[in-house]
């Protein structure tokens, strides 16, 4: 069953579907990429198999409604979208039905980049996946935070 979760991020409510399977041994949060949403029938497909096998998903817009539909730019905007996926971390690793279950992301896309991203934040993230190979999105936070 999916439960909707709401993660505030800097004045910003992102709607979420969490679905936590009564053996879980971990969480994925999905980083969708630019153009796509929660209700994306790719994500949810593999959301769908995680679950099977043991994992609670947490399914997230990283943009509002009101910011997707005002302006395509946010979308490719991918240190907001980095900070909204570790805010996402943080406040689903708070909630008691998947508190302590290590943490895992799925991005695609843009929000491959901004999984990357977010996993070399935040410690607490155990595994990344992306779908598609776009860590050039990513390098010039790379090289500003990383590279000496």
């Amino acid at each position: 069953m999916s439960v909707p979760v709401v993660i505030s991020s800097a004045g910003a409510e992102l709607a979420g579907d969490l679905v936590v399977p009564g053996d879980a041994r971990a969480i994925v949060v999905f980083a969708h990429g630019s153009g796509s949403s929660r209700h994306s029938l790719r994500n949810r497909a593999v959301a769908e198999l995680l679950q099977d096998n043991g994992f609670a998903t947490l399914l997230l817009d990283l943009l509002t409604e009101d910011e997707d539909r005002r302006t395509t730019e946010l979308r490719f905007d991918i240190p907001l979208l980095a900070d909204r996926v570790v805010t996402a971390v943080e406040q689903i690793g708070d909630q008691m039905v998947v508190r302590g279950l290590p943490i895992g992301l799925f991005g695609a896309s843009t929000g491959a980049a901004a999984a990357l991203i977010a996993a070399a934040r935040d410690s607490s993230v155990r595994a990344v996946v992306t779908l598609e190979h776009v860590a050039r999105l990513a390098t010039s936070w790379f090289d500003e935070h990383l590279i000496a």
